[in-house]
């Protein structure tokens, strides 16, 4: 299938600031796109292009006051299949796992695996074999566990916090899913990007970039996703990251305030990826 792709985010300083942003398609997808993104920044100020650790790209800009504006549109081909699922083999030892895997098992700034949740999944989920039916029940749990609540989202809430608050947005649903994945180690990764309505009834509020995760088993990483916790279609990847600290769509030196955020994904026809 083909999915358009985009967004138009405009942020107001008082100040002049330096902003680094991850707001492109993931390297990996790049060559699913049918063209270049149509990314741009106005006004128009010289911008350094730069992988970050991880893989993902993204850029430094410096603003003076004012208002800066971030907008892009693509279309991307993508496979109109389910989320791939494991086979569900038995959950591979930490020394047989490759070592690039590893940071993907450490406590993180918003995963604290050193923490209560500890307790909490070996004895919840412990008894469970194989390594991708501990991280369906993990997604299961989660997705019952917390409720979803736009209203109650913070930028700072951590998995803990999220666990003891029983709530948060997308990026709490997959931080307590990850962190519970690597107290059981299995590595997890946080992702983040586009998912559209597509194959599924349309939800009423706007849209927004979506948070998901990764998990390594049996030799490669599988797709999962405590929020919504099914399988879908259309995912498009931009960026990855032991949490959302990684992965921020933009970080802002200075005090700054958004003036305008939309975000769209839709099917716009028939396509197959390329990879």
């Amino acid at each position: 299938m083909l999915i358009k792709i985009g967004f138009d985010i405009a942020l107001r300083f008082n100040v002049s600031t330096s902003i680094l942003y991850s707001l492109k398609v993931h390297p990996s997808r790049q060559g699913d796109l049918l063209a270049p993104e149509n990314f741009r920044i106005e006004p128009n100020l010289p911008v350094q292009n730069y992988l970050d650790v991880f893989g993902n790209q993204c850029g430094r800009v410096s603003a003076g006051p004012g208002l800066i504006r971030f907008t892009n549109e693509a279309v991307i081909r993508s496979d109109d299949e389910l989320d791939e699922l494991p086979p569900d083999l038995p959950q591979q030892d930490i020394r047989d796992l490759p070592v690039d895997t590893l940071p993907y098992l450490a406590p993180s700034r918003y995963c604290e695996t050193d923490s209560e949740l500890l307790g909490l999944a070996w004895s919840r989920f412990g008894h469970i074999p194989g390594g991708a039916a501990r991280v369906h029940a993990i997604c299961d749990f989660v997705h019952h566990y917390l409720t979803f609540d736009y209203f109650r989202a913070r930028s700072n809430r951590s998995a803990l916090e999220s666990y003891r608050e029983k709530t948060g947005v997308c990026r709490d649903f997959t931080h307590l899913a990850i962190t519970l994945c690597r107290c059981l180690n299995i590595p997890a990764a946080y992702t983040t990007g586009y998912l559209g309505d597509i194959g599924v009834p349309p939800v009423p509020a706007p849209m927004d970039f979506s948070a998901w995760f990764q998990v390594y088993l049996n030799g490669r990483w599988y797709t999962f996703d405590s929020r919504h916790n099914a399988r879908r279609i259309g995912r498009v990847l931009m960026a990855r990251g032991r949490d959302a600290s990684d992965v921020a769509l933009t970080t802002v030196f200075g005090l700054h305030s958004i003036e305008n955020f939309h975000v769209f994904t839709e099917q716009v026809g028939c396509g197959s990826a390329s990879s």
